[in-house]
Formats: C-alpha cells, sequence, structure tokens
C-alpha cells in the first residue's frame, strides 16, 4: 500500500469477523427472516465436491470442455417401442424419476402415462407431459433427474415426482447407485457408459465441447446437487433497487452504460443461497432441539438442548453490509456513520457488479434507506502490449512492485490514470512507462530551475505579487496569459476528475505543464531573470512559484512522491492537507489569452532564415500598442517594423530586439505572411 502511495487510516480498521460486523449481520438476518425473506429449504444448488460447499451462481465460473452427448434407449414398458435420450451425465440416470415428452408433440403424446424401463436397474419409470420438452431439439424427449438437474427439479415439483439423490457430498456414487456406488463421478461415468455398452442400451456417443461450471474456490467442477440450504428472496429486495434508479438518491454508474448492467442483473436475479458448508465465516443465528423445534434470534435461545446450525453465511452476505457497517452501523448514531455514510465513490471492476455492488444497493436501501455510495466507478484490466489478459499460464504478468523499483510509484500511476477511461482496459507498456518517468523528469526539472532562481521568495510574498498581476498593475501579457490558462487547466481538470475522465484530466495537465508552461512560459522568463531589472524579476519569479504550487496540487493525487517532495521545499506545510486548487475569477483575461496566443504563434514562425524577437514584449495588448525593443544588429528591423503596421494599423509604435530564444523570420514579407493571420 505504501509503495503505491496510498494513504490509508488503519485506525478504522475492520475485520469481517469482528464483533461490530457480526452484530451487523446477525441483526439483518434475524429482520429479513422475520419478514420472511429469508428462508431454509430443499432446493437444486450449485454444489462444490472439492469443498463440500455451496456456491452461489456468480461463484460458478464457466469453461468450455471437451464432452459428449451419451445417446441411450429406454425401452417400452410393453417392449413395442424404445425412446431414445441424450444426456452429457449418464452416471446421474440412477436418479432418473421420469421421461418428458412435449404434449403437443404428435410423435410421442400418446405415450404420456406410459412407463419406460430404466437400463441397468430396469425400475418403471413414467412418460410425463411436459413444455420442458423442446420437440425441435434432439429426440424431443428428455430424461428427468429432479435431484442432479435445475431444470428437472422444476418439472419434478410440476408433477410432484420424488427426488433421487444418487451421488455423496464428495462427488462419489452412493448406495442407490449399485454396482457403481463409491466410484468417483466421472470414474462412474465411463463405468456407465461401459455398461450400457454391454447391454445394447447405448445408441451413439456424440462428441462435443460444452460449457461447464466450475467452482471459483477449488477449479473443480460443480455438480448440481439437492440440498438444503438458507435462501433470501429477491423479489422486493430486486425492485426496491431498480425503483431506487429513477430517484434523486440513485447510484450513478460511470461509465453510465453499466447502470443498464446493473438493472439487467437485478430484473433477472433469483433467490440467493447465502448458506455455506465452510469451517470459517458468520455462523447462521438459527438453534434447533430435539423435538424439531427452529429458533432464528441475534442472541441463543434461553435453555439447554439447542443447539446452532453449523452452516456459515457466504461471505458476500456480510460483505453487502460494509458500506454501512463499519460505519457503527446498526448504530445509527455512531459519529463514523453519521459523517460518512453514505460514501462518496465505490471503485471496482465491471465483474464485481454482481457481487458487491447490487448487494451494497439493495441491503443498504433495506436497512439504512439510503443508497450506500454516491458513484461507482467501473475500471478496465490492465492487459499486456498485445491486448490479452495477464495470467500465470501465459506468462504475461506483470509485478506492480518491479515496474516501481525501475520507474518509481509516481510514473506507474500516471501511466494508469493518465492511460484509462472508465470502463476501458488498460494495455500496459514499457515504452509508456518511459514516457510517464520523462514527464516526472521534465516537473522535476522545472522545479529545480524556479527553486534556483527563487531568491527565498514565499508563497504568500507570490501570492500578493500575483493579483498584482490580475489586476494589471504588474507584469506583462505573457504573465497575465499562463495565469489565464492556469485557470482554464484547473476548471478543465477538476471537470473531468468529478467525471472520472482520469485519461483526459491527465491529458489536459500535461499539455499545460509541459507545452505551455516549461516549453514556452517557463523558457521566456529566462531572458528576465538573468536581466538586471529587479522589479520585473520578482514578479517573474512570483508568477513561476505561484504556478508550480498549483501545478503540484493538481498533480499530488495522482503523484504523491515527487509533488510532496517539491512541495516540503516551497511551503511549510503537507501538500496531503493543503487545499485543491480552484478556479480564481481574477484570473479570468481573454486579452492577454489572446496576446499570449498571438505571441505563441510568433514564437513558432519560422522561415529558411530567422531573427530574433523578443516575445515577452511582443504582444502587448494595453493601448493598441506592441512594444518590440529594438536590437542593433538587424538589418531588417524596419521593414518588419513597417509590415507589422501593416497587418494592424492600430499598432502605434513597434521596435525590433534580437534574443536567441526565440525563432526568425527571413524578411518582411515572410513575417506578414506567416503572422498575419492572427492579428
Amino acid at each position: 500500500m505504501g509503495k503505491m502511495g496510498i494513504s490509508v487510516d488503519y485506525s478504522r480498521e475492520r475485520f469481517t469477523l469482528d464483533e461490530g460486523l457480526s452484530k451487523a449481520v446477525r441483526k439483518v438476518f434475524v429482520q429479513l427472516y422475520k419478514k420472511g425473506w429469508i428462508y431454509r429449504g430443499e432446493f437444486i444448488i450449485n454444489w462444490d465436491p472439492k469443498a463440500r460447499t455451496a456456491l452461489s451462481d456468480i461463484e460458478v465460473i464457466h469453461k468450455d470442455v471437451e464432452g459428449a452427448f451419451y445417446h441411450m434407449n429406454y425401452m417400452l414398458e410393453d417392449g413395442s417401442r424404445s425412446l431414445e435420450v441424450a444426456t452429457t451425465r449418464p452416471e446421474t440416470m440412477f436418479g432418473d424419476v421420469a421421461v418428458a415428452v412435449n404434449p403437443n408433440d404428435d410423435r410421442y403424446k400418446d405415450l404420456i402415462g406410459k412407463n419406460v424401463i430404466l437400463p441397468i436397474v430396469n425400475k418403471a419409470i413414467p412418460i410425463v407431459g411436459d413444455e420442458h420438452a423442446d420437440p425441435e431439439f434432439g429426440t424431443g424427449v428428455v430424461k428427468i433427474t429432479p435431484a442432479h438437474d435445475p431444470n428437472d427439479f422444476l418439472v419434478g415439483q410440476r408433477h410432484n415426482l420424488p427426488q433421487i439423490n444418487v451421488m455423496n457430498d464428495d462427488g462419489t456414487m452412493n448406495e442407490l447407485a449399485g454396482e457403481f456406488a463409491g466410484m468417483d463421478r466421472f470414474e462412474a461415468r465411463k463405468a456407465v457408459v461401459k455398461k450400457l455398452e454391454e447391454i445394447g442400451a447405448l445408441v451413439e456417443i456424440e462428441k462435443m465441447v460444452h460449457s461447464v461450471g466450475h467452482s471459483e474456490r477449488t477449479g473443480v467442477p460443480v455438480e448440481p446437487r439437492l440440498s438444503t440450504q438458507w435462501f433470501v428472496k429477491m423479489d422486493q429486495l430486486a425492485k426496491n433497487a431498480i425503483a431506487n434508479q429513477d430517484t434523486d438518491d440513485e447510484v450513478k454508474f460511470y461509465p453510465p452504460r453499466f447502470n443498464d448492467t446493473f438493472l439487467q442483473w437485478m430484473e433477472n436475479v433469483h433467490d440467493w443461497v447465502i448458506s455455506r458448508q465452510l469451517w470459517w465465516g458468520h455462523q447462521i443465528p438459527a438453534w434447533y432441539n430435539a423435538e424439531g423445534e427452529m429458533y432464528v434470534g441475534e442472541e441463543a435461545p434461553e435453555g439447554d438442548g439447542w443447539t446452532q446450525d453449523e452452516d456459515v453465511l457466504d461471505t458476500w452476505f456480510s460483505s453487502a453490509l460494509w458500506p454501512f457497517s463499519t460505519m457503527g452501523w446498526p448504530d445509527t448514531e455512531a459519529e463514523d456513520f453519521k459523517r460518512y455514510f453514505p460514501t462518496s465513490t465505490l471503485v471496482t471492476g465491471y465483474d464485481i457488479i454482481f457481487f458487491w455492488v447490487s448487494r451494497m444497493i439493495f441491503q443498504s436501501l433495506e436497512f439504512t434507506g439510503r443508497r450506500p455510495f454516491e458513484n461507482v466507478l467501473i475500471h478496465g484490466l490492465i492487459r499486456d502490449e498485445q491486448g490479452c489478459k495477464m495470467s500465470k499460464s501465459l506468462g504475461n504478468g506483470i509485478d506492480p512492485m518491479d515496474v516501481i523499483e525501475k520507474y518509481g510509484a509516481d510514473a506507474l500511476r500516471w501511466f494508469l490514470s493518465n492511460g484509462s477511461a472508465p470502463g476501458q482496459d488498460v494495455r500496459f507498456s514499457y515504452e509508456k512507462m518511459d514516457a510517464a518517468w520523462n514527464f516526472i523528469n521534465k516537473i522535476w526539472n522545472i522545479s529545480r530551475y524556479i527553486l534556483m532562481n527563487n531568491e527565498n521568495l514565499t508563497l504568500e510574498q507570490a501570492s500578493a505579487n500575483v493579483e498584482k498581476v490580475a489586476a494589471g498593475t504588474a507584469g506583462n501579457v505573457t504573465d497575465r496569459w499562463i495565469l489565464h490558462n492556469l485557470n482554464e487547466t484547473i476548471a478543465k481538470v477538476t471537470e473531468n476528475f468529478d467525471k472520472f475522465e482520469f485519461g483526459v484530466a491527465g491529458h489536459i495537465l500535461y499539455n499545460f505543464i509541459w507545452d505551455e508552461f516549461a516549453d514556452w512560459y517557463v523558457e521566456l522568463t529566462k531572458e528576465v531573470l538573468y536581466s538586471d531589472n529587479e522589479d520585473e524579476k520578482v514578479i517573474t519569479r512570483s508568477v513561476l512559484l505561484y504556478t508550480l504550487d498549483k501545478i503540484l496540487r493538481l498533480l499530488h493525487p495522482i503523484m504523491p512522491f515527487v509533488t510532496e517532495e517539491i512541495f516540503e521545499q516551497i511551503s511549510e506545510g503537507s501538500i496531503v492537507t493543503a487545499e485543491y486548487p480552484t478556479v480564481n475569477p481574477v484570473f479570468e483575461n481573454e486579452a492577454a489569452h489572446k496576446g499570449g496566443y498571438y505571441a505563441k504563434c510568433l514564437y513558432s514562425s519560422q522561415s529558411a532564415k530567422y531573427m530574433n524577437i523578443n516575445i515577452r514584449h511582443a504582444v502587448e495588448s494595453i493601448d493598441n500598442s506592441i512594444y518590440i525593443v529594438e536590437g542593433e544588429d538587424e538589418p531588417n528591423g524596419a521593414a518588419i517594423v513597417e509590415a507589422y503596421q501593416k497587418v494592424n494599423p492600430a499598432i502605434e509604435s513597434a521596435t525590433i530586439s534580437c534574443s536567441k530564444h526565440f525563432p526568425h523570420i527571413e524578411n518582411a514579407e515572410a513575417f506578414l505572411e506567416q503572422v498575419g493571420a492572427f492579428f
């Protein structure tokens, strides 16, 4: 954290299982239970056979794997014909309780109510009519295994079919699998297929690639399994979250398109399984006794004979309370809760919308009546130079500590900020890191220049002198120009920071610091600082120091280390607590803005031969005069002055000066051609 320049208040450190957060979890669980929104029931859930725990849908990672459709014949009980069914998991066939056909399928509708014989075990099971069977898919006949398939579970409920679980919680077959009992599920699959082939029930094996759910925790294939678990009813909670997005208390997503992602998720969400069979976590506040009674409460029931539920809560259940539970809730009078809740911004990845974000929103609305945070900023992924996702398997990962060791945290932070846009992935490259390093080096060098020439000028003195420049009682057009542009930069950077457009803000800062301040204004100041005019020197130093101070404050959120190092040399306070720059209306000066622009045009004018022009006094808009101090060694001076006045007849006087700092022009006609358009 420290190496990345992240400042954290460790006095407010919280742990998921500390007493305060545990109290909040118990309160939420009990209140939702009393409302009937938390219940205990037996349903098909995602089961991790390795960890031996239930998983929610969002803890399941789907991967394409090589598999097969195993086609087999189920003979009618009367032996008149067979029905072909197909499955990817033949080891679960011992849990088959029916086959289903579509009641509108002319091929099979007359068979509804009859029986087929389940191969291997030779057990009769009914043929049911159900819309789940799609006449257009496969053979139109579907085997129904309610304890091992979520769709089959629903069919079973509609037809009052039994639920037969043929698998243990570790993924091995139980005694209901007969001769295959004790085998691992994948071992059993091979053995069952071989047996089906032996008895002549196997029709074909159709190889294919299909998507299989894997446990995010252990990486093993997930098993749909009938299990007794605790659930949260999502209907009303989701409706409340959706409705809130049309109020003044909405959660704003950046980029805004992710609001649609959130709404779609809420509109299609189903009940959330919250219990887990793990050794750690918040133990469910439910107790049971020998008489079969259940008690749910924040504290254990009085009396003996009560045993607490051994299951624990899904960690996402407690994480959903994080924005307010960490602030002291359920004590709504807690100082942190009153001061910080709702919080400002949650920064997260787009895959977390379904994890934290949605749950934080609906739980916060339910228990505090407020949104948990004002904004959700969705950041992208950091990819390699080719745009590939970094992974261990590809060997293309970049250790940020290695980058920091070579370039420093400021350069890495600048790259991450300047190269990003909300919701967009960023390609890492060492070329971009080099550019970040060069930019920081530029800032360091101009700071050295300013400090070396500062002559013990304080920020307070500089600010007072800058006020004179803004009032027009001191300084010149380029001084007022840089202050005007500084003002514009502050406004634009702040505006884009507020929209989380860090890349745009960084681009604006870069252009102002490197182009306008370093390469233009700082260069122009050398002529003054190396002159004998002490009054001008003081003003120039003041503008330099003042502008540097504001630049450091603007950059500090991105570059904490280098800005703090420099700031300590120009101020007695800490930049961490220094006031962030705001727009100063007195710096608004359109005349100076135009004058500076024209001066830059002069500065940029080039031809085959050159003539030096003192740009600091080249375009002064006061009294319609342009003052150019005359130099003795310029043969074309008079002609250029004449051309200059032809371009702008309002100019009353003009003289020419030589200077090593500025470009030249070949003659008066070239001068007229190159800069005339700007006046």
